[in-house]
């Protein structure tokens, strides 16, 4: 942060010396009379005053302002730049998203998968410190954007997945075995992959329980994340007459979740609406803080300088001004 404080303050009170010289002079103007009074000028009394009547009191104009700016001189202005030096401990973290067609239930608004898009986006934006990837899963599963400092594209990449992008189904075990590929080898102090899922692992070559073996070897925290309502939620069903919403059980594979947040050192959190699943993320973004020091430096620079000259320039110009054009307006 820059900008200008004084090192002695205590002389701006001097500024208070000003209204009263103003006052005292233009008293001392009221009561002013010509030495030498001639007869007859009575009929001159009412005669508006000239221009150059006004340009007697230039000087003392000048005066005050010389004053005012040597006050300030002797307050010492000084210029502080602040610099900031941060060394962060980032913490890798692969956010690994289910985009099935299950996602596109209507218990969250506008659906789940636009939900859960939006408020990952809200989370990646308050870690600007960590790196951070995108892996997306249905009947199998690739990764949409390697870890990454670069939020900005990753989260364009984020709003661009949508159900239908790979072969549907819910292959859970595969999502959470290309998030573990993807951070294993993270030199970062603390690897964490988030998992979000509506269903039940129906696809993929690799177990759920099998990946998630795989990720405490590596070391990897993993956060698991059922959404969906308790009950039953409006399902997208392709009919004769195009997409149309029927009502059908929710079916989340808890136990699994559960066992995978288990093991790996995470947690497991059920989301039933927007804010809850608001909630999930703000408290996964509790437990996993990166470590910031920062160091502040600052720098001092005098800026008594311009404003002693100026004061310097207006007092030799009124001294000489006094002594030669305004020696007879005086």
């Amino acid at each position: 942060m820059n900008g200008i404080r004084f090192a002695a303050p205590l002389f701006l009170y001097m500024l208070l010396v000003i209204p009263a010289m103003i006052a005292f002079y233009l008293l001392k103007q009221q009561r002013v009379t010509a030495s030498v009074r001639m007869p007859g000028l009575q009929p001159f009394e009412h005669t508006g005053k000239t221009f150059r009547h006004y340009l007697r009191h230039i000087l003392f104009v000048l005066r005050m302002v010389a004053i005012a700016l040597l006050i300030i001189v002797l307050a010492r202005p000084q210029k502080t730049d602040r610099y900031q030096d941060v060394s962060t401990e980032g913490i890798d973290i692969v956010l690994t998203q289910d985009i099935s067609g299950s996602m596109l239930a209507r218990d969250f608004k506008p659906d789940r998968l636009d939900a859960a898009k939006n408020i990952a986006t809200e989370f990646i934006s308050g870690r600007p410190y960590d790196r951070i990837g995108l892996v997306v899963f249905s009947g199998e599963s690739f990764t949409q954007c390697p870890i990454t400092t670069d939020h900005a594209v990753l989260i364009n990449l984020l709003r661009e997945i949508q159900s239908g992008m790979i072969e549907d189904g819910t292959a859970i075990g595969m999502g959470l075995a290309t998030a573990v590929n993807r951070i294993k080898d993270s030199k970062a102090k603390s690897k964490v992959i988030i998992l979000l899922t509506d269903g039940v692992n129906n696809r993929g070559e690799i177990a759920p329980a099998t990946a998630a073996d795989i990720a405490k070897t590596f070391g990897i925290r993993v956060y698991t994340i059922g959404v969906g309502t308790q009950g039953t939620a409006p399902y997208p069903v392709q009919t004769p007459y195009g997409i149309q919403y029927q009502d059908m059980p929710v079916e989340i594979d808890e136990g699994i979740l559960q066992e995978i947040a288990q093991k790996t050192g995470g947690k497991y959190f059920r989301a039933t609406d927007n804010d809850k699943l608001t909630q999930v993320y703000k408290e996964i973004d509790k437990l996993e803080k990166s470590k910031i020091d920062i160091k502040q430096f600052s720098r001092k620079e005098e800026k008594y300088l311009v404003p002693a000259i100026i004061a310097f320039c207006l007092l030799l110009f009124e001294i000489a001004a006094r002594n030669t054009i305004f020696k007879n307006l005086t």
